[in-house]
């Protein structure tokens, strides 16, 4: 039996951009015949546009709330792993932590205002995983690759060419690759994700399967 997961999904209403809510989502991703989901709501002035935008952690419940709504209304065989996409102040790159536990969020402080060096000090003391996403795509630059583990070389929402590009740099700069949806709305569904030989129950099996790159990816050109 083989299992699909995917990496990339953003909500309604923490992401603005989201436009499905996490019942909906579950429903979609069900149907496709996916395992499990790892929601990943942009932390970024796409999400802390008001108020929020200067002190985050004043309003991470809200933050946090589409992680804990699936968690609570999925069905026992459908795993659910809490991620985040990651913006800094004054850039347009965006990074995927992967393995990320949600109470260690609620002690930080604000996230966008920690650029890409210190980030990842402080995401490998806890033991979690650090992609650029969708590095190629137009607009971003490659970050120096001293502070990621991984790439997004296959994104449902980025071109094959921009794609491509992102395969080739990962594979000179010796870097772990993945696929992901990054799903928005429902055209997006199971455009991308990977496919494993062993179920992923939760983050600590997210964690191993990504670092022995024992997977499938899903690519749906």
């Amino acid at each position: 039996m083989k299992y699909k997961y995917e990496t990339h999904t953003h909500t309604s209403p923490v992401s603005r951009c989201g436009r499905v809510s996490v019942g909906d989502i579950i429903k979609m991703y069900i149907e496709k015949g996916f395992s499990g989901i790892v929601l990943t709501d942009h932390y970024s002035p796409l999400t802390w546009y008001d108020q929020s935008l200067v002190a985050p952690q004043k309003k991470i419940e809200f933050y946090l709330q589409s992680y804990r709504e699936m968690k609570k209304i999925a069905p026992s065989d459908f795993t659910v792993m809490f991620g985040m996409e990651l913006r800094h102040f004054g850039t347009s790159n965006d990074y995927l932590i992967y393995g990320m536990d949600d109470k260690w969020l609620e002690k930080q402080g604000n996230l966008m205002a920690v650029w890409e060096k210190r980030v990842y000090e402080m995401m490998h003391k806890e033991g979690y995983l650090v992609y650029e996403a969708h590095p190629f795509r137009p607009g971003r630059t490659r970050c120096n690759t001293d502070y990621i583990d991984g790439v997004e070389i296959y994104n449902g929402k980025t071109g094959k060419k921009y794609n491509d590009k992102a395969e080739k740099w990962a594979k000179e700069k010796g870097l772990l690759t993945i696929s992901g949806s990054d799903f928005h709305k429902p055209e997006h569904a199971g455009r991308g994700g990977i496919i494993t030989e062993k179920p992923i129950r939760n983050n600590a099996d997210l964690l191993d399967t990504l670092r022995s790159m024992n997977f499938e990816m899903i690519k749906t050109y």
